[in-house]
This record gives structure tokens, sequence and C-alpha cells, in this order.
């Protein structure tokens, strides 16, 4: 039986990779269903910035016309994917999110962009980002903020910084995208719109050709419906460019595929301790007790962990290195009151004023001794797993932009190590997706996505859909 236009877009991204290789799909079909669906859609989720329409159609029938001839040029090739505005492709506008930016043409094309080109992969356009990706609610004052499609009635957040890819890939606008992750930015769209987000260890995607916002935290990572589809954007993504330094000194990356289905049989997988279970929603906390137990069910032996320092304190020192090298990146633009400059967002990037070099320094001196201790209360211990976020996603005018959804996910930036989030729940009145978290060491993203893809054969709630977008 044909698939309707919404069937096809849910597809995994796996799947319609192996339909078009196959010829069961044609990319040029599977380009135009998108494309219709961001037609109906976008006007009120405003996911995308900028739509290729055009440009997408000419690769498809490209990659169509290849295929067909023999010469595909890799497994994705044909294959839709959307880009966060922070990403350059030379010659487009890339504004970050920023209105100062409406104009800037990008000189290069990212590192992980001609990976993708590479594959044969189509670009459908770019994402909605919070200004210079400086803030986890998801708003943008002066460039839109995207509706969550959990919620058709109410506007809600969709998670900062990701916020367009978030929405794109959970409405079914996009089969997968990009993200990028200085505090949380992956991990906190794809927990409030029901999505996997993969926070990979610094070096293990090039950041070369991406807008930098704390370069010394700032990591790219993919965003996806399932753990299967994540793993696989992921093995295009990673490897060493000389572009970019950081890759070339991080250690060579498992494929995630030689270990993704083993299960969690034997794994040691640490809970919080009680006391950072407060501030939680009780419904987080249901969700995220049943997902302990979804594993433990598994084989996976869960263990009480003491840690070194309490989430909040990681919290506030990551927010301190942010703001020290956010500021000197783009203190210039918020210390001018003429431009169009976020009023939530200007704040933040100001806080790293009054930071010294001194205090700068002593934080980084902080963060490496509290790096060790995490590490060794780690040993023996496969990964951390916690909430990703402390509630569902809430109303957009209810927001306090003072404060940062972000308490679980910074620790991982701050420490250089590797997180997954993937949904477990939904809340009982509303619908809205809840999430779980599983950190662990650096540069072991195949533990985590081994996890996750446990977790996902034992639950369905990353297969369920949006309301009312399925036409």
């Amino acid at each position: 039986m044909p698939l309707n236009n919404a069937d096809l877009c849910y597809l995994p991204a796996h799947r319609l990779a192996a339909d078009i290789a196959a010829r069961r799909l044609s990319p040029v079909d599977v380009v135009d269903a998108f494309l219709a669906r961001i037609a109906a859609h976008d006007p009120k989720l405003h996911a995308y910035i900028d739509v290729w329409a055009d440009d997408a159609r000419l690769a498809a029938e490209a990659a169509d016309k290849a295929i067909r001839a023999g010469h595909a040029v890799g497994p994705l090739h044909g294959v839709p994917i959307a880009l966060k505005d922070l990403i350059d492709i030379e010659g487009r506008v890339t504004t970050g999110g920023s209105a100062v930016w409406r104009e800037r043409r990008s000189p290069a094309t990212a590192t992980l962009v001609r990976r993708f080109f590479a594959q044969g992969m189509i670009v459908l356009g770019k994402t909605h980002t919070v200004e210079f990706a400086m803030g986890g609610w998801g708003t943008n004052q002066h460039m839109g903020t995207p509706w969550n499609p959990w919620d058709p009635a109410v506007h809600r957040t969709s998670g900062g910084s990701s916020s367009g890819t978030g929405v794109a890939v959970a409405s079914g606008m996009a089969p997968w995208g990009v993200g990028t992750d200085t505090g949380g930015s992956v991990r906190l769209p794809a927990s409030w719109c029901g999505l996997t987000g993969l926070k990979t260890t610094i070096g293990r995607i090039s950041a070369s050709g991406i807008l930098p916002l704390a370069p010394s935290i700032d990591t790219p990572g993919p965003m996806a419906r399932s753990v299967e589809d994540a793993a696989l954007l992921y093995s295009v993504m990673h490897g060493p460019d000389p572009l970019d330094p950081r890759t070339l000194a991080a250690p060579p990356a498992a494929d995630p595929f030689a270990a993704l289905r083993r299960g969690a049989r034997g794994l040691r997988l640490a809970r919080i301790p009680a006391a950072e279970r407060e501030g939680c929603a009780a419904e987080v906390l249901a969700a995220y007790d049943a997902a302990l137990d979804a594993l433990a069910r598994q084989g996976a032996e869960i263990v009480d962990l003491a840690l070194p320092c309490r989430f909040a304190d990681a919290t506030e020192m990551t927010g301190r290195i942010i703001g020290s090298e956010a500021y000197h990146l783009l203190g210039d633009l918020v210390d001018n009151p003429a431009l169009p400059i976020d009023e939530a967002v200007r704040p933040r990037i100001r806080s790293g004023r009054g930071i010294s070099a001194r205090d700068y320094l002593a934080a980084l001196a902080e963060r490496d001794a509290l790096k060790r201790r995490f590490l060794a209360a780690l040993d023996g211990i496969d990964a951390l797993l916690t909430p990703t976020t402390q509630t569902a996603a809430i109303r957009v005018d209810a927001v306090d932009q003072t404060t940062t959804p972000a308490h679980f996910t910074r620790v991982a930036n701050l420490l250089e190590l590797c997180a997954l989030a993937v949904p477990d729940g939904f809340t009982a009145g509303t619908g809205l997706p809840l999430s779980l978290q599983i950190i662990c060491r650096p540069y072991d993203e195949a533990t985590a996505l081994r996890i996750g893809w446990a977790y996902q054969q034992a639950t369905d709630w990353h297969e369920r859909r949006p309301p009312g977008l399925d036409g």
C-alpha cells in the first residue's frame, strides 16, 4: 500500500535510506513529501528560518538519476536533513539566530556539511536557534520562537538552543537534523520535543564552520527520532579534521553499530542521589524510575553513586565559562545598545563582562580537578542516568528568562562527557514528552547509544507522533 505523506515523513531515517538505495522510494518523492509537509505546518510551527525548496528538488533529481544509474555515492544518498542556523554553507546566509546577522554570508562550508554532501545527502534548509545559541528555553525575540508540536493549542517551549531542529524533526518536517550543544542545546529540545539527541565529546565531531559560543565546550550532535537513526547520523559526522585540531587529539571512535544491539545485560548504571530529585516534577520522576526499572529488567544493575558535586554547582560553573567565552566573542555586539539583540540574551552574554581573566582561569582549573573526581566516582560504572529536564515543556509566556532549564545537562559539557537524551514517557494530562539522560565517560558515545537502543527496544515512547499533524 502506498505511504501517505505523513507516514513517509515519519519513516525512520535508516528505513528511508534503505528504501531509497533499493529504489523502493525515489529521492524526488521523498523531498517533495517533506517540502509539502513544511509548507503545510511550518507557518505555525516556525521551525525553519529558510527552506531551500528549489535546490533540494534539484539535488533530489540528481540523486535519483545517480542511484538509477548505479552511481550512488553512499548509503545515505538522497536522504534529506535539516541544519541548525549556526552551520555555515559557503555563500548562504547563516544568521546564528541574530537579526544583526540577517545578511551574513558564510565564508566556507562546515566540515560536517561537506561530509553530508559527500554522502549525497540533501539539505532541506536552516532551522531556528536561540540568538547566538545562548539559551535553553528556545525563545527568540526578533527571529521568532518555534512552537512545540506536542501541544497544538498552547505555545510551549521547544528547548534551546537547537529549537528549530527539535521542532522540525518532531513534527515530521525532517527525518533528522543537526544541533549544537554548549550546555544542553541538543538534549533540551530532544527532551521537550520527544526526540533522541546525542551530545558528543569535545573533538569527536569537527566544529569547523560552526558559529562558536563557548569554543572550549561547543559540540555538534545528531537529533533524530530513534537511537538507531542518531547512531547512523553520528557515524557520518565524527572523525578527524585538520581544520579542528581537537579532533586530531581525540581517540579513534568506536563503530557505534558494533555494540549497539548488545543490550543492557551486565552494565552497571547509576541513579541520581535522592537529594537531586528535589525540584523535579512528580511525572518526571515517575518516568525516570520506570526507565530504571525497564533497564533493570533487561539485566542492567542499578547502583547508587556519590557525586563529587551538586548538579546546581556544575550548572553555575558552566555558566561562568560560557559567559566568559561568549563575551569575548560577542561583547562588542551586546554592548552596543543600538543593535537589535534579544533582551533575554544580551544580559546572559554580558554576564561575562565582570569575570576577570583570573576568575576564568580559576574556573578552568576547578573544572579539571572536578573532572578527575567525577571520573573516579564513575569507576566501575558504565553510565549515570538522570532526567534530562526537571519538567515537561512549559508555556512560553511563563518562561523566566533569568533561569535555565539546563540543570541536569550542563555537567556533561563542563566535564567533557558525552550524553544521550531519549524519550521515557509523557505527562498524563497534556501528553507532553518526558526524557531520560544517559551520561557516559568522554568519547564513549558507543556505550550511551547502546544503552539508549536497549531502552528503546523495551519501550515505544520514541515511536509516538505529535497530535494533529497527520496532513
